[in-house]
């Protein structure tokens, strides 16, 4: 809550020159760059499901809750007083109210309840909004909406399951599925051993009955390093049978109301995304069920994988933005000799800088999502949503981090103190760019979409080419990245350059299709050829600094 007349006149001097709090934002309404993209995209007739959200998720009280549930981050409790195990972890109410909001408003069923053209543009949109807050409950979000085209390939055990995953409503207690109406799913594959390296992983699990196909009961045994949002009602997980590493459910109950052997061993001191208990998880005898076909685990749940990779690009975006919003809001306020911030050329530059960078995350954002939402009937969608959600996850999740540290130095020293949301933000920034696969790992996931899927890069190269002739550097970086994937040589050392180079090249041709000109000039001037450091605050003097501003929400 903002304090209400707080006392300026002090005994030793007066304050004077410090923001105002910045109070309720309009996370839809102050966006010219997401209502542009969500129109454009196809998520039209979600606008006003997106409007009413953006203020929702904006408010100071949602805000004031993701600072009380990051400051009080979930504490593991193993045993009960009695010394009995039931494997719980204990959140902060306001967790518990934001988990609420996020499910209630379908953040992480909307693209499953309302399947047309423009769903998954409207997801990311909702997943862009409200990680601008909090992103810790954005986890759970993105596991549970992601699980949902894994269920699908078990006809049994999706009919069980999803229907629950779908509805709108939370229910956080710790009982068997089959009392609630509404239930989150969580994912762990990683082991200590391997990490991204999944088929390293040593978990085994063996059948406890006959062979009745689809549904097949496991028991699991095994140790997984890294499992967020342990209380889920089920998870997703990796084991190796007879047949090869295979895909199961877990639940957190078995069917015959007993506690599933899903043994919290403790919880990760994270860096960021403190709200949002991080496991190690002991698989003991644990109960599960197969999904897919045995042996071919990693193909049941790539689905899944690339739906939390989606969510990476959306939440990254979202923490530019927010950092973005924070910075011009101080500049706007403080002076510094004679004038304010956000009128001294450089910071203008700096801050320009920022807007334009994350107007082109968001822009191949949404793009990712209309892919997707064309993917089921058109080939050519799906093998660009293939490689480009490969190519965002890891440009927009790489450059999160910094952009977000320029914005804290927009602050000076105020930045820096935790009264701030920039050290939160910052803190945030890095995990994207790890979970769901590591810089390294998303730029060989590209090679393989370039090698696996014929379309890939024709379609890639499709929707470039809608962009040609409109500014005469992106036309000659578009053959320059032609020139560069033809030669295939050394191609895994160089696939941090190739993927880089696809993403800056995609951007631009986004902005100079769909942007103002003096973002679309910015962008290409700045990113495009030989004079690109990488750092903030570079632009041209010719920039038109005054309407990148503007369109970025500054008065």
């Amino acid at each position: 809550m903002i304090p209400r007349k707080p006392q300026a006149r002090l005994p030793t001097h007066e304050v004077i020159n410090t923001p105002p709090h910045i109070g309720d934002q309009d996370l839809w309404g102050s966006d010219a760059a997401l209502r542009e993209g969500i129109t454009r995209e196809g998520g039209a007739w979600t606008a006003e499901k997106l409007a009413e959200f953006g203020v929702l998720a904006g408010s100071a009280e949602v805000f004031e809750k993701a600072d009380a549930a990051n400051r009080h981050p979930p504490e593991s409790q193993p045993f009960d007083r009695y010394g009995m195990r039931i494997n719980q972890v204990e959140y902060h109410p306001a967790y518990h109210e934001l988990m609420k909001t996020a499910i209630e408003n379908e953040v992480p069923s909307f693209a499953w309840r309302h399947p047309r053209p423009g769903a998954q543009v409207a997801h990311a949109a909702l997943t862009y909004m409200f990680n601008q807050p909090e992103g810790g409950v954005l986890c759970p979000m993105a596991m549970t909406y992601a699980a949902v085209p894994c269920l699908r390939r078990s006809v049994t055990v999706g009919e069980q399951w999803i229907p629950r995953l779908l509805e709108p409503a939370y229910d956080p207690r710790d009982i068997p599925s089959t009392e609630k109406k509404a239930v989150t799913m969580g994912m762990f594959m990683t082991e200590k051993q391997g990490g991204s390296d999944v088929r390293s992983n040593t978990t085994h699990a063996a059948p406890t009955g006959p062979d009745i196909g689809e549904g097949r009961e496991y028991r699991l045994n095994g140790h997984k390093y890294f499992c967020s949002a342990p209380m889920s009602d089920a998870f997703l997980t990796l084991a190796y049978t007879e047949g090869g590493l295979s895909c199961f459910l877990v639940p957190r109950w078995t069917p015959d109301g007993e506690r599933n052997a899903l043994l919290i061993q403790r919880l990760k001191d994270k860096l960021g995304n403190r709200s949002n208990a991080s496991s190690e998880m002991e698989l003991h005898d644990t109960w599960g069920v197969m999904i897919g076909k045995e042996g071919r685990g990693v193909r049941t749940i790539i689905d899944m994988v690339q739906g939390t990779r989606f969510y990476c690009c959306a939440s990254s975006s979202a923490l530019m933005r927010q950092g973005l919003i924070q910075a011009l809001h101080h500049t706007t306020y403080r002076t510094a000799f004679q004038r304010r911030l956000i009128q001294q050329p450089l910071m203008r530059n700096v801050l320009a800088d920022l807007a334009i960078e994350a107007e082109a995350a968001l822009a191949l954002t949404l793009r990712i999502g209309r892919a997707m939402d064309e993917a089921p009937g058109d080939e050519g969608a799906a093998a660009l949503a293939r490689i480009v959600t490969a190519i965002g996850k890891y440009w927009i999740c790489k450059r999160a981090p910094g952009h977000t540290f320029e914005a804290m130095e927009c602050h000076g020293g105020p930045g820096y103190v935790e009264d701030s949301i920039m050290p939160r933000l910052y803190r945030e920034a890095p995990v994207n760019s790890i979970w769901e696969g590591s810089g390294n790992v998303m730029c060989l996931d590209v090679l393989r979409a370039m090698h696996r899927e014929e379309a890939a890069i024709p379609a890639l190269f499709a929707e470039l080419d809608e962009a040609r002739g409109a500014h005469g550097i992106l036309d000659t970086e578009i053959n320059a990245l032609q020139r560069e994937l033809a030669d295939r040589e050394h191609l895994e050392v160089r696939s941090r350059l190739i993927t880089e180079r696809m993403a800056i090249v995609l951007q631009a041709a986004l902005l100079v299709q769909h942007a103002p000109a003096a973002i679309a000039d910015a962008f290409c001037a700045s990113r495009l050829g030989e004079r690109w450091t990488g750092a903030y605050g570079t632009l041209t003097s010719d920039t038109d600094f005054g309407a990148i501003l503007e369109r970025a929400g500054a008065t």
